[in-house]
């Protein structure tokens, strides 16, 4: 089955976290577009001194095996996996702590550190960031990413568990070569990065001491009982607060678009009406397209530094007089994306996104059991079909998602639960305006589980570098996150010295 024979529900579940500006993990001229991912907004990630960053940041490589849960003679191949350094405020022969940056969905760069780098120098800190395998520098047997997402053997060993295990075994390399054994680690991750840092910390807590996990939707896989319209719901709150008008053209325009498409030579129309620079198949892809457009702006709105949401309704509601409802639509699609893509000729609504990772894992262990159950956001009604789903995945790989092994391996909407009897020393950070966050821990658990949450912030605000503009809840935020992590260590220091 292809993507674009898939009816509107099926694209819109498997795209709906499509970005169509920088995320912190990857730069904007190499990622394909239509990607299901929980990413992060790369732009708020870069450092107030990027060039003092790259002076003291070193890149080396490991040698990592690439099986670790076998001992057939293949799991011993091997390949090098990028980790980067970063020694500036290091404070060795001090006990003073590694902190680790957990790489994502996307390639590594050296001005990831961000919120990390800043308070480096309050704990003299090493700092130290592993790229996930299978992306950038790091795919296996030195070949693409694309290459290696066609071999089946190969790409099977691409999953979130053998990343977690990489880690493990970069950390404590890292431990060594530093001659840092007694060092503390504490490791961070933002969005999917966050989630592998929580793990992290429940599967090697030897290794880990503690985690902060940014804007991490923990709650949502496999088993959650957290409605599949949670995240649209939230969104449409959002934009309904913004502008109550331009939630209604929204919310009208998904029939317009049907009604045009059923004519003869309809998407003909809609193509040209949306300087689409291929011609549309079907009207599905505009409108997951769309709906991915309002579900980013939303999530990353982040008022007055960048307010995505009063540019988009700002764009519809201020169209000019007589304009029809698509029309405006089209005007707020050329102000939201990257910079001087309104000045494109045409507008790549329906990328291809099979020579991506992220899609794979959304195909095997990161299932996202999103839709909306009924009309009562501005999004088209669209229930989850797992069978639909298994169909796409199974089309394109030949394998079938396991929707309930991430549940069953770290827990999911009994985390919390078991956060309270077996763990500690973890920050959950939310912005309540970020719709991933009701799919976030965004409450205490214990005593040392907690959640760091502001009423104001968006999609992993918090991990991005402070600057002169930020707001005083942001700053209280980041603040509150070094207490707590400085309370860590101090308890460390007591039980260790």
């Amino acid at each position: 089955m292809k993507l674009l024979n898939l009816n509107y529900l099926t694209i819109q579940t498997v795209l709906v976290f499509i970005l169509f500006i920088s995320s912190c993990y990857a730069s904007t001229t190499s990622r394909p577009r239509n990607i299901p991912r929980f990413r992060v907004f790369r732009r708020s990630l870069t450092t107030r001194s990027a060039s003092t960053t790259l002076v003291h940041t070193k890149t080396f490589y490991y040698k990592q095996t690439i099986d670790h849960f076998n001992y057939k003679p293949e799991s011993y191949a091997t390949f090098k996996q990028m980790y980067q350094v970063n020694t500036i405020n290091w404070k060795p022969g001090n006990f003073a702590p590694i902190f680790a940056l957990l790489g994502a969905e996307a390639s590594l760069r050296y001005d990831d550190f961000g919120f990390l780098a800043d308070i480096a120098p309050k704990f003299g800190a090493l700092l130290v960031a592993i790229e996930h395998r299978y992306y950038g520098n790091s795919i296996p047997f030195g070949i693409t990413q694309k290459e290696a997402l066609k071999n089946a053997t190969i790409r099977g060993y691409f999953n979130s568990a053998q990343a977690l295990a990489d880690y493990a075994e970069i950390l404590l390399h890292v431990q060594k070569q530093f001659k840092a054994q007694d060092s503390p680690i504490i490791v961070f991750g933002a969005s999917y990065g966050g989630m592998l840092a929580s793990w992290f910390r429940l599967k090697y807590p030897h290794i880990a001491m503690g985690a902060l996990a940014s804007s991490a939707p923990i709650l949502y896989l496999g088993n959650s009982n957290i409605p599949p319209d949670a995240l649209d719901k939230r969104t449409s709150e959002l934009y309904k607060e913004t502008s109550e008008t331009c939630y209604m053209k929204i919310k009208e325009s998904w029939t317009e678009i049907d009604r045009i498409a059923a004519q003869p030579s309809g998407l003909d129309t809609l193509s040209r009406k949306f300087k689409a620079c291929k011609p549309l198949k079907n009207a599905s892809v505009l409108k997951a397209f769309l709906h991915d457009m309002y579900s980013e702006a939303a999530q990353y709105d982040n008022p007055p530094v960048y307010p995505l949401l009063a540019t988009v309704c700002g764009s519809i509601d201020g169209a000019k007089h007589g304009q029809n409802i698509l029309g405006k639509i089209f005007s707020a699609l050329t102000l939201t994306d990257t910079p001087k893509w309104h000045e494109h000729t045409c507008y790549d609504l329906d990328h291809t996104v099979e020579d991506h990772g992220w899609y794979w894992q959304v195909c095997s262990d990161i299932v996202q059991p999103f839709g909306s159950v009924n009309n009562d956001t501005m999004f088209p009604a669209s229930p989850f079909s797992l069978k639909e789903y298994e169909d796409n995945c199974k089309s394109r790989y030949g394998v079938l998602p396991r929707p309930h092994w991430l549940a069953t391996y770290f827990g999911d909407h009994g985390m919390p639960a078991a956060l309270k009897r077996f763990g500690s020393n973890i920050i959950f950070s939310n912005g309540l305006r970020d719709p991933l966050s009701t799919i976030g821990i965004t409450e205490n658990i214990s005593d040392t589980i907690v959640a760091v949450t502001t009423k104001e912030g968006s999609h992993c605000l918090d991990f991005g570098s402070g600057s002169e503009k930020d707001a005083k809840w942001l700053i209280k935020q980041r603040d509150t996150e070094v207490k707590i992590i400085r309370s860590w260590l101090h308890k460390y220091y007591q039980d260790h010295m």
